[in-house]
């Protein structure tokens, strides 16, 4: 049984029975109950793998033809700097047109782009400009896409329910994240690198129809009269100014990414301090390892989907996922390390879905299109800062004593914020 909508543009609760038993563990699936959101979570089902595919096969191609890894990693950059502009700017228009309409329209460039993809590698173009200039233009649809995406699942969702869609669609990105790599790196020998373009491409199809099957989602307000332009965007950042839960649930982002995402120093770690399990396998299980914890988190996230204290599991998942890095870097055995990253990716799992509940829930729904696309520009940006850091740290310091250092610094920031600044322990829905 499906609930209507209010003026606030929440979906109304429904009282229900308690889980008892294994299933007050399990995965909170209550969400699925609502067509419209089943629609888009399935449509990210598909996309999850198949967008993977297009990430395995872009830096695959420019590496051979390059045989430069500088290369592949300016590829990195210029997706980057697309994304960032455009999910500023996508967050603005999310929240002044239809965002049924804005996500048809993106998932359809999206779409188009692998086509793109795959015309040029099966022409045989070999040209790293072509394949950067398509990098950038699939990475400023996926801008304009992923805030609308995001924005919509309060409109389809009970206030209740929100952490649970969070978590159900945060566990299918993160299995995608192991499944699309490993799928690709299976598919590559069988049947070329052109044909991963094209399965990614026919995959996007299914989103598409998955999206136009969604209900209207206009805006709440007269929003359509503006227009989605660096006013708007401004006025987001004033919002989140105004709005002390809203800023420190990004500045927790950034602290647990920017100073406790070690994934640079990986390859160094696995070549010294793990090389005598195999320097192959001790790389593949540290990139796989916080993926996988996050999934499991995912899994079993009935244990906290149903948490009312938002700010303390957000508080919480940081300091957690701090003390977790700092004992990946303190072990020498590469199976305890690999373990504390699993744990670090459970902790992850739980603040990226209250994070995202609470953006949801203390933002108007004229305003949550733009707080998505500044979510976008962090959740992006976090990690790629945190390389640069975690590399400078590493060949200054050592990798294991940049990463524990790294750790403990999250833990000791995000408690100073917590204490210093109440708003995010005191929120709760």
């Amino acid at each position: 049984m499906d609930t209507s909508e209010n003026t606030t543009g929440r979906r109304e609760r429904e009282p229900e029975a308690p889980r008892r038993g294994w299933r007050r563990w399990a995965m909170d699936t209550r969400p699925l109950r609502r067509p419209a959101y089943r629609r888009l979570w399935g449509s990210t089902v598909v996309t999850a793998v198949g967008s993977q595919l297009t990430a395995v096969a872009v830096p695959k191609q420019i590496y051979d033809i390059t045989g430069s890894s500088a290369w592949v990693g300016a590829a990195s950059l210029a997706g980057l700097v697309p994304l960032i502009v455009f999910a500023l700017w996508g967050g603005a228009i999310a929240d002044t047109m239809d965002r049924r309409k804005l996500l048809l329209i993106t998932n359809t460039g999206i779409a188009v782009t692998s086509l793109l993809f795959w015309v040029q590698a099966f022409a045989g173009l070999e040209s790293v400009a072509v394949l950067m200039l398509l990098l950038a233009l699939q990475q400023a649809f996926w801008g304009l896409n992923a805030p609308a995406r995001s924005a919509s699942i309060a409109r389809l969702v009970p206030e209740d329910e929100l952490p649970a869609a969070n978590a159900l669609g945060s566990t299918v990105m993160q299995t995608g994240q192991v499944a699309g790599p490993l799928l690709a790196g299976a598919l590559i020998p069988v049947v070329g690198l052109p044909e991963l373009y094209l399965v990614d491409a026919l995959a996007l199809c299914v989103t598409v129809w998955a999206v136009y099957r969604l209900p209207s989602l206009p805006p709440l307000t007269g929003a359509t009269a503006r227009r989605a332009g660096v006013k708007e965007i401004a006025a987001g950042f004033r919002y989140i100014r105004g709005h002390t839960v809203l800023l420190l649930s990004f500045l927790a982002d950034i602290v647990a990414m920017v100073l406790g995402m070690p994934r640079a120093l990986f390859p160094q770690l696995a070549a010294q301090t793990y090389a005598p399990y195999g320097e192959g396998l001790a790389l593949g299980l540290l990139f796989a390892a916080i993926p996988i914890g996050a999934v499991l988190g995912g899994l079993f996230s009935g244990t906290f989907s149903r948490a009312r204290r938002h700010g303390w599991m957000v508080i919480g998942a940081v300091v957690v996922w701090g003390a977790a890095i700092t004992g990946f870097g303190l072990s020498s055995s590469l199976w305890l390390g690999v373990a504390f990253l699993a744990v670090a990716g459970v902790a992850d799992m739980v603040s990226m879905v209250f994070r995202g509940a609470i953006l949801l829930s203390a933002a108007t729904d004229e305003m949550r299109g733009r707080m998505q696309g500044v979510f976008t520009v962090v959740v992006a940006g976090g990690p790629r800062l945190a390389d640069v850091l975690h590399g400078t740290a590493g060949s200054a310091f050592g990798p294991r004593t940049a990463v524990a250092g790294g750790g403990l610094l999250v833990v000791a920031v995000m408690l100073v914020l917590a204490a210093a600044v109440p708003a995010l322990r005191r929120y709760r829905v």
